[in-house]
């Protein structure tokens, strides 16, 4: 992992960090020109962070000095507000998002494994999230055990099960 880069848990301060992260969730390819106003503005991204943290939530941040600069975090959804990788309301789905400078050092991993350890802590049976095609992390979840379950346009809902 990059040099002075720490993780730490998420906490009821991360809430902005992670509405930066959404941005560069949705925009990991840079062609959009999205900020933090714009993801709020859109319910199906905002939900991901707003009201951070509800009962439930749990997540880790990559700090380099006092900047957020990536970030994984796991929130439940209900059948009726699903996210882009809904599986089910007992399954959390998961966000992962590194600022564009600071990828491929390893900070995804480090975050991915984190967050997964979480999840397992809190006795979650499994995990999903929505990967886009073409996205380099696909190969990261497949690495974990992540298996396809559904798709939505050009992304793919894939599952990890925690527990046998």
């Amino acid at each position: 992992m990059a040099d002075g880069v720490r993780l730490r848990d998420a906490g009821p301060e991360d809430g902005d960090a992670l509405a930066r992260a959404v941005v560069e969730a949705v925009d990991w390819r840079g062609r959009f020109d999205l900020d933090v106003a714009g993801v709020l503005a859109v319910p199906e991204l905002a939900h991901y962070v707003t009201g951070w943290p509800r009962p439930g939530d749990f997540g880790t941040v990559a700090v380099d000095g006092e900047d957020v600069v990536g970030a994984a975090w796991g929130r439940l959804f209900a059948d009726d507000d699903p996210g882009y990788g809904f599986v089910s309301a007992d399954v959390p789905e998961l966000t992962i998002a590194i600022r564009a400078a600071h990828r491929g050092r390893g900070l995804g991993a480090a975050l991915f494994d984190a967050v997964l350890a979480q999840a397992r802590e809190r006795g979650h049976r499994a995990v999903s999230l929505s990967v886009e095609d073409g996205n380099r992390a696909r190969s990261l979840y497949e690495r974990a055990g992540f298996v396809v379950v559904g798709r939505s346009g050009t992304s793919d809902t894939m599952l990890l099960e925690l527990r046998g």
